[in-house]
Parts: structure tokens; C-alpha cells; sequence
């Protein structure tokens, strides 16, 4: 009996030795129940009671911002020569005229709906010589546009569409309290992959001279800008319109973090008469003007160093017949300084045609007043 005994004590001792070991060095090979492993999980908080999750400032400002975004789909008939030699005279001896063949040349955008009855506030270039636009909302409803007027100097144009119901209408917000450094959303449609909103911040304010239209007061961003963001909105942290994206500096199509805005107080100015009357009118007084280098200001000898210098009066523009000359130096218009280039142009431009204002200029250091009526500012030629 004894002899049994240890027998089995020691089986018993080998096969717990044996399961020791075996737990600590390969516990998979034991059943998930011998192992008895506890796993810890976090879980957020529960959603409401809506199904929401909790969101944040930016996408409660984009939530807000996406539905008056939509895309813009534009056709062009464009008529291209039969044969590339149809302008060689050799080649329309021996064959005659080729008639041209018509191609349809499709291109998008973006554009901002501003009101609840349809009116679009987009580019002049997304909807320029354009025979068809067709405009997808954010909600899936596509209908076809026609233009109500553009402004090709400010490279604005409005557009409407007719939907049934009140249309989801942008909040305009207010860019002349906007600050460098602030944070904005870009809404549009990049390469026509669909709604994009990017992120980013307000990189430089009043941006000009940078030839690309005529009125430039831009707000140049780092959101992300891609060739069919044009006509979108940048919009600020609650959601409401700053700026429409215009344009990007970028070498080969792509962002590169700089995107120029025109700024929504600027827009709506220009919306509202293109609504009202389905163009925009400007003053102009026909001069055109340098501004003042060190060179010049010490070859003129001038002591208080603001103005602009006339180098061209056009013949009986509102400016000859005022009496103003080359080389004199523009100082101010309807009490106004006027300190370079860019604030002449802003001046006379929002001044209404007929308006007789004063204006002063200086002619070999002496400071001469006259009056001036203001004319209407002729349209640009087509590009």
C-alpha cells in the first residue's frame, strides 16, 4: 500500500511541475478556461441620445459651412481645325477650307449659395465663356445655372438656380476683424473629387500686386487650395464666409500652401450690384499712374513724400479735361490721400460716374486744385 502511495505522489508532483512550467513559458497551449486572462478596453463616452458624437469647433463650423457649398460643372463648345496645316495657303490651294469640328471642353468649380432663392456667388473664371453649368449641391440635387452678371476686373460672377424649397444660404461673416494667424476652413470640390474641406490659417491680409486681377485685396491662406476649390468659401471658426477662394501661387497646378481669398465684405458689394443691375459700375477719371521711387522723389524734390505720378492722361478722359498732366503727382482725390498705386484706384473706382469731386495734384512743387466729373470706368477687353 505504501509503495502506491508514493507512486502516485509522485505522478502528481511530476504532472503539476509539468503544467507549471508550461503556463509560464507557453501559456497558449493551455484552454482559454485554465488561463483565465483579463483584458482591459477603454470605450469613449456614450453618444447622445441623437446619435451624434460629441463634435468639435471646427466641425461644428464646417457642418454649418458645407451645405451652401456646391460644385460647379461647366461646358465650353470649343472649334478646333480640322488639319493642323488649315492655315498654310499651300495647303488650302491644292485642298480648300477645312471646316473647324466642334469639341466640347468641360472644366469644374466651386461656388457659395448666398441666398434661399438660388443666387450663387462663384468665380468669373470657373463660369467664363461657359454654355452650359450644371451645379451639384451638397445634399445629392443637381440643377442647371444660368449667369446673372460677372465682374471680370474683380474675377466675380453671380449665378442662380431654381430648386424647390429654401436653399441652404451661407452666413457672411466679417474678414476686416479678421487677424494673421487665425484659423479658417477651405470648402470646395479639388480635381472634382467631391466636398473637401482643408484646414489652415490666415497666412497674409490685403494682399496686391500680384497681377492677378485688376481690384486685388486678397487674403492669402494656407488651407489647402486645389484647382476646382475656385468660387469655394473660406470660412472661419464658426462657420461663417470670409473669403472666396480665387487663386493659388503654385508652379504646377498643385497647393502649395498659398491661396488667395477675396475677402466677403468686398464680394457681397460687388454680388449686390451684379444682382441689381447685372453688371458692375466703376468711376474713372482715365490717367494712369506710377508710384514714387527714391530716384523720383528726389529728382521732384519733395518734402512730404505720398502720392502717385501720372505717366498717361488719356485724350478727352475726365482727367485731361480737368486739367491734369504727365508728371504731375496725384495727392489726393474727394479729400482723400492718396498714397500709392493701389488706393488711386480703390478712390476713384467706388466714386459713382457724374460725380464732380476735387482733386490735387502737385506741378513743379506747387500744389494745384481743380475739379473733375467723374467718368464710368470702361469694361475690360476679353483675355
Amino acid at each position: 500500500m505504501r509503495k502506491h502511495w508514493l507512486l502516485f505522489t509522485q505522478t502528481v508532483t511530476i504532472a503539476l511541475a509539468l503544467l507549471f512550467i508550461v503556463h509560464t513559458l507557453r501559456p497558449e497551449l493551455l484552454p482559454t478556461a485554465a488561463r483565465n486572462t483579463v483584458v482591459t478596453l477603454y470605450e469613449s463616452a456614450a453618444p447622445s441620445t441623437d446619435g451624434a458624437l460629441p463634435s468639435t469647433g471646427l466641425s461644428v463650423a464646417a457642418k454649418k459651412a458645407m451645405p451652401s457649398v456646391v460644385n460647379i460643372f461647366t461646358s465650353t463648345t470649343i472649334k478646333t481645325p480640322a488639319n493642323p496645316f488649315v492655315d498654310d495657303p499651300r495647303f488650302r490651294f491644292f485642298f480648300g477650307d477645312q471646316e473647324s469640328s466642334p469639341q466640347q471642353s468641360a472644366s469644374l468649380g466651386s461656388g457659395v449659395i448666398v441666398s434661399a432663392d438660388g443666387f450663387i456667388l462663384t468665380n468669373h473664371h470657373v463660369v467664363e465663356a461657359a454654355d452650359q453649368i450644371e451645379v451639384a449641391l451638397a445634399d445629392g440635387r443637381k440643377a442647371r445655372a444660368h449667369v446673372i452678371g460677372s465682374d471680370p476686373e474683380m474675377d466675380l460672377a453671380v449665378i442662380k438656380i431654381e430648386l424647390p424649397g429654401n436653399l441652404p444660404s451661407v452666413t457672411f461673416g466679417h474678414p476686416e476683424t479678421a487677424h494673421v494667424g487665425d484659423m479658417v476652413l477651405a470648402i470646395g470640390n479639388p480635381f472634382g473629387v467631391g466636398q473637401t474641406v482643408t484646414m489652415g490659417i490666415i497666412s497674409a491680409l490685403k494682399r496686391d500686386h500680384l497681377g492677378l486681377n485688376t481690384f486685388e485685396n486678397f487674403i492669402q491662406t494656407d488651407a489647402a487650395i486645389n484647382p476646382g476649390n475656385s468660387g469655394g468659401a473660406l470660412v472661419d471658426v464658426n462657420g461663417n464666409l470670409i473669403g472666396i477662394n480665387s487663386a493659388i501661387y503654385s508652379p504646377n497646378g498643385g497647393s502649395l500652401g498659398i491661396g488667395f481669398a477675396i475677402p466677403a465684405t468686398i464680394a457681397k458689394k460687388t454680388m449686390e450690384q451684379i444682382i441689381q443691375t447685372g453688371s458692375v459700375t466703376r468711376g474713372w477719371i482715365g490717367a494712369a499712374v506710377q508710384e514714387l521711387t527714391p530716384e523720383m522723389i528726389a529728382s521732384f524734390k519733395l518734402s512730404d513724400v505720398h502720392g502717385v505720378l501720372i505717366t498717361e492722361v488719356i485724350r478727352n478722359s475726365p482727367a485731361e479735361k480737368a486739367g491734369i498732366k504727365t508728371r504731375d503727382i496725384l495727392v489726393s482725390i474727394d479729400n482723400r490721400a492718396i498714397d500709392n498705386w493701389s488706393s488711386m484706384l480703390d478712390t476713384v473706382s467706388n466714386l459713382p460716374p457724374g460725380k464732380t469731386v476735387e482733386i490735387k495734384v502737385l506741378r513743379s512743387g506747387t500744389e494745384l486744385a481743380s475739379k473733375v466729373k467723374i467718368g464710368k470706368r470702361p469694361k475690360p477687353k476679353s483675355q
